[in-house]
């Protein structure tokens, strides 16, 4: 046992901080829940209104409040204790579960219920995720960031393989989403209490930092990473991610039930197929999760664009076939593909960036990626809607492909691209 622990320790430094451990097991709980509800939520929309523009219509409402919140969030969050901050956040998002279960189970819920709800668990999560990223360094220390972040991601995407299957199985047993927003709901709790006897041990004290006013403090981060080429890159690359690649991700449903559709089709076949692509999805995510954090000190910039090779091409060709075993082997690609440079893009932030700087730069990253996202999910929507959902699937594949040409091609032109 305790040969195991020391493999362990030396793979994943940041196992041997106690107060992380406590917060990455509730974390890796209510991230189960988290994805339960994001399976079932546009499964339950596109059986009410069958129109993939609500469902572009959803993420938009989930995402604009980070349009809106995260990069203010970046400059409070320093000035706040993140732990405490996060605890709050993670209360609020429940309340968001509870709602949805209490609309669901009285039958009362409509699509304007689903969007206002995303817009409200959306304004939450602009401040908790940024709040939650820079508490890691805290909780973990410095050298352990990278293998923190690897883990946190690794219990991130094994909830997204459990979190479909759990619903799928809810849904069929009770005959009701709501049973599966309860149980997201309850399961932040797990995470609330790992976070009330964690202790911070690794927070930087010192002089409370005098305030130059938001605007100026804003401004200074926005000064650093145009002077930073490595965390101006990731940033760059995570917008072309957040309009054009993650909306994609959201037309699962249509593609489930319109593209993949049998004659022998039924309700509960349709929910099985939805949630099996979800999985498909999910499992490579955990491939990438464990073999980032495995190989935390890889090249990261290798690791970057091999991410970005495995997330575009399957994408466009998930665009033009309809067969669902090869789906299933597309999304276990994209998922892996995706994962991949989200940690990437993390983790090189994360490690450039000073102390004092590291809420404001990370909302901005936050920003970059989710920020824009409300307009990829209208515009992925409406090319859906318009023509089809393979015709937006293929269109967003290759202005990615397109897109990262041009950022890798650029930085190469100027001698900065990372290391």
């Amino acid at each position: 046992m305790r040969l195991l622990k020391n493999w362990l320790i030396s793979h994943f430094p940041a196992l041997e901080s106690r107060d992380y451990v406590l917060f990455l097991i509730g974390q890796f709980i209510s991230v189960i829940g988290t994805w339960m509800q994001a399976t079932a939520l546009p499964y339950l929309a596109y059986r009410i209104s069958g129109r993939p523009l609500d469902l572009g219509l959803i993420g938009f409402s989930n995402t604009l409040p980070t349009l809106l919140f995260a990069l203010p969030a970046g400059v409070f969050v320093e000035r706040w204790d993140k732990r405490k901050t996060v605890i709050l956040f993670q209360a609020i998002m429940s309340i968001q579960a509870f709602g949805l279960a209490y609309l669901a189970y009285t039958k009362q819920i409509q699509i304007w219920h689903i969007v206002t709800l995303a817009f409200f668990y959306g304004s939450a999560v602009a401040v908790e995720v940024t709040a939650r990223q820079a508490m890691l360094i805290e909780l973990a220390g410095r050298e352990a960031l990278p293998s923190a972040i690897a883990l946190q991601t690794t219990a991130f995407n094994l909830g997204r393989v459990l979190g479909p299957l759990s619903a799928a199985w809810l849904i069929s047993a009770t005959g009701s989403e709501g049973s599966v927003f309860l149980a997201n709901g309850i399961s932040f709790i797990f995470v609330i209490i790992g976070l009330l006897i964690a202790r911070t041990s690794f927070k930087a004290e010192g002089k409370a930092p005098v305030s130059q006013g938001m605007g100026s403090e804003f401004k200074q981060g926005l000064i650093y990473i145009r002077q930073n080429a490595v965390v101006l890159s990731a940033i760059l690359m995570s917008a072309l991610l957040g309009f054009f690649g993650i909306p994609l991700l959201q037309q699962i449903p249509a593609l489930a039930r319109d593209v993949l559709k049998t004659i022998a089709d039924t309700e509960p076949i349709i929910a099985a197929r939805t949630s099996s692509l979800y999985t498909a999805q999910g499992v490579g995510a955990v491939v990438a999760a464990f073999l980032v954090a495995y190989l935390s000190s890889a090249n990261k910039n290798k690791l970057l664009l091999w991410g970005q090779v495995a997330f575009i091409f399957p994408v466009i060709v998930l665009g033009v076939i309809t067969n669902m075993n090869l789906s299933l082997v597309l999304l276990a690609f994209i998922g892996w593909g995706t994962v991949t440079q989200l940690v990437m893009m993390n983790t090189m932030i994360q490690m450039e960036v000073p102390n004092d700087l590291r809420g404001r730069v990370f909302s901005i990253y936050f920003w970059a990626l989710q920020g824009v996202a409300p307009f990829g999910s209208i515009l992925v929507g409406w090319l859906a809607q318009t023509w089809n959902v393979q015709t937006a699937i293929v269109i967003g594949g290759v202005a990615c492909l397109i897109g990262v040409m041009f950022v890798r091609l650029f930085f190469l032109r100027k001698g900065q691209i990372m290391d």
